[in-house]
């Protein structure tokens, strides 16, 4: 129930994406990607913001099936990203299990917390370069800017979070009370 507010929430503050999805080869590597990097032992919120980025991507691919098929309703967009954004949450009926941890103002699980934030990147970072197309006429500036771009901001994402994790372990009840001194 907490995820699923959670998720509820943090979408309906993002806006209108366009269906501007990548290549499927690029998608299936990413998808492909995100379980050999578990395996091999990366942390679950470096991972959650690539899984969280995979997942919009997915709505992405929705939505332009749906534009093919001539199925329009209303906030149908809205609702593709958010339904297959909150995908994640069969990862922890089968995989994770929901341990929620302090993470700034709110209290979730690090692999929740990143995966929506991937989510979010990656549809601020492909409207971004919607903006920045458009601002040069319609014209990328470089080849391959529609890929850099979201590739750029999730690595720098993914960077934040290696090298300073979401959860540090937590100090005991004495310690927070003596920094409040």
């Amino acid at each position: 129930m907490t995820v699923a507010l959670v998720l509820m929430f943090i979408t309906a503050f993002s806006l209108p994406a366009l269906a501007n999805p990548a290549c499927a080869v690029c998608t299936v590597a990413v998808g492909a990607s995100l379980e050999i990097a578990r395996q091999f032992g990366v942390d679950d919120s470096v991972v959650g913001v690539w899984g969280g980025a995979f997942m919009a991507l997915l709505g992405f691919w929705l939505i332009k099936w749906f534009d093919k098929k001539g199925w329009n309703f209303k906030g149908r967009d809205f609702w593709l990203v958010t339904l297959s954004v909150a995908m994640i949450g069969f990862m922890y009926m089968g995989q994770l299990t929901y341990s929620p941890k302090p993470i700034l103002i709110f209290y979730l699980d690090p692999f929740l917390f990143s995966a929506v934030l991937g989510a979010l990147v990656f549809i601020w970072s492909s409207d971004f370069y919607q903006w920045m197309k458009a601002k040069n006429g319609g014209h990328a500036h470089f080849p391959f800017e529609k890929v850099v771009v979201p590739v750029v901001a999730l690595a720098l994402v993914s960077t934040w979070f290696y090298y300073n994790p979401l959860c540090t372990p937590t100090a005991n009840a004495e310690d927070l009370l003596s920094f409040m001194e």
